[in-house]
């Protein structure tokens, strides 16, 4: 378990009280800035999900995978060609759904999955946002250069309206758009390019103490995408995400928060894929 999981030792278990008369009990358990951290891990650090849309012709739901990345808000964002049943749905009608979740030994239904409702708007290609998106994309899914520039595929960006968190059986969420977006820096893009090139450039070692110490082996580590909150790091096809432990938008900016993970003592990070 990482530090990002919600633990019923901490302040995420359910709080004793006394529902009204007549009125069954809430199976939600309150929102934390624990739930908000194990909820971004999940979501950003994923590298596909199942995306669910309305099939034009008839509103059946279809459900497809695809491979997802999140812009510097972390709002998640997918790459769909035209030719696809999705895109067409979504052109159609542009409210959609992104299942997203962690693997592992025994019962699937006993590990966390998160279903984000959205709603899904183009990118325009050519924009700064366009840009900074495609190098977002291509960092975690590098093989999709070959197909990203073809004139039928465009970058979708599903706007978080909701979404609800399982954490495993009996530990249920509901979230807000605001626990899953970061708020708006204007400044902190530029600063987290320049942290990341310095780290992939000059600290590779330190990127690979970082890797060990959030359970991820192995060297050769790089950074592969970074926003407010943590980053991405990636080897070969895996990929995990380590969280920061202070906001880089306040003093010490970027390095002051990769230092201060440097340091002795338990890390916020998440387990690699």
């Amino acid at each position: 378990m990482t530090r990002n999981e919600p633990d019923e030792k901490t302040d995420d278990a359910p709080e004793k009280s006394v529902e009204p008369a007549g009125e069954a009990p809430s199976l939600l358990q309150p929102v934390t800035d624990e739930t908000r951290r194990f909820a971004r891990h999940l979501l950003r650090a994923a590298r596909d999900a199942g995306l669910g849309v309305i099939r034009p012709e008839d509103g059946f739901p279809a459900v497809s995978r695809v491979l997802i990345a999140s812009d510097f808000s972390g709002r998640p964002v997918v790459l769909v060609s035209a030719l696809s049943l999705h895109a067409g749905a979504l052109a159609a009608d542009p409210r959609c759904s992104l299942l997203v979740g962690r693997m592992g030994k025994g019962d699937p239904l006993a590990h966390p999955r998160m279903t984000v409702f959205a709603r899904a708007e183009t990118i325009t290609r050519d924009s700064e946002d366009g840009k900074a998106v495609r190098q977002r994309f291509l960092a975690r899914h590098p093989k999709a250069a070959l197909y990203v520039d073809f004139p039928d595929f465009r970058f979708l960006r599903l706007e978080p309206v909701d979404a609800s968190l399982n954490g495993g059986f009996g530990r249920a969420f509901a979230l807000e758009a605001s626990d899953l977006r970061d708020d708006h820096d204007a400044d902190l893009p530029a600063s987290a390019l320049r942290a990341l090139d310095h780290m992939n450039e000059d600290h590779a070692d330190a990127i690979d103490h970082l890797a060990a110490l959030n359970g991820a082996d192995g060297s050769g580590w790089r950074i592969a995408t970074i926003d407010r909150r943590g980053f991405e790091i990636v080897r070969s096809d895996r990929l995990a995400r380590i969280e920061f432990d202070r906001d880089p938008a306040g003093e010490g900016g970027y390095r002051k928060a990769f230092v201060d993970l440097m340091r002795p003592g338990p890390q916020a990070g998440g387990k690699a894929e």
